[in-house]
């Protein structure tokens, strides 16, 4: 029988979500694999996890097409990009999480792709006097991550509302780097 890697994936992804600590035991029956079968298809938890990367970074740079950051103003895109990452926050909270992943010179270009991307996002919005421009393109890149991040995890835990997820991450995001008028 052949063994369904992006079922394994997800299945792995989702479990992993909601607890971060799951053994492989654990990802092999959520998968529905025996953990042999699992292990044939990585080779322990930093290949499943370096696996796991690889998804969290196809969904992302699929979710920055979707939501096509140059048109309209800089505000309406940084809401559409919640919007399409809202569907793989939860992995991207894990991996947010997996420091093995950002140890040393071997981040990977993936990362810095999307980082590039939304930083990019981010200085638009400076350029055309929408956001304010004392907060760094990088920061605010950091700080929409950390967002996502901590809405997911919120959302997981039952904290609050998954349909008030988008408007408070954009809330908070967007009402820290709006730029104000000085009196």
């Amino acid at each position: 029988m052949a063994v369904d890697r992006d079922h394994v994936l997800r299945s792995a992804a989702a479990l992993l979500t909601r607890k971060s600590t799951a053994t492989m035991d654990e990802v092999a029956k959520a998968a529905g694999i025996s953990r042999a079968t699992l292990h044939r298809q990585f080779a322990g938890r930093d290949a499943l996890v370096r696996a796991l990367e690889a998804l969290g970074i196809a969904e992302c740079e699929a979710a920055l097409d979707r939501a096509r950051l140059d048109d309209g103003p800089a505000g309406e895109a940084v809401r559409r990009l919640i919007r399409e990452m809202e569907p793989a926050a939860g992995l991207l909270a894990f991996l947010y999480s997996e420091n093995q992943l950002f140890e040393g010179e071997e981040q990977n270009a993936g990362w810095a792709r999307i980082d590039t991307r939304v930083s990019t996002l981010f200085r638009r919005g400076q350029d055309s006097g929408e956001f304010r421009i004392d907060l760094s393109p990088t920061w605010l890149t950091e700080a929409l991550y950390g967002l996502l991040a901590a809405g997911a995890w919120s959302v997981l835990d039952g904290k609050v509302a998954r349909n008030d997820f988008q408007f408070m991450i954009a809330e908070l995001l967007l009402g820290g780097a709006l730029r104000r008028e000085e009196p």
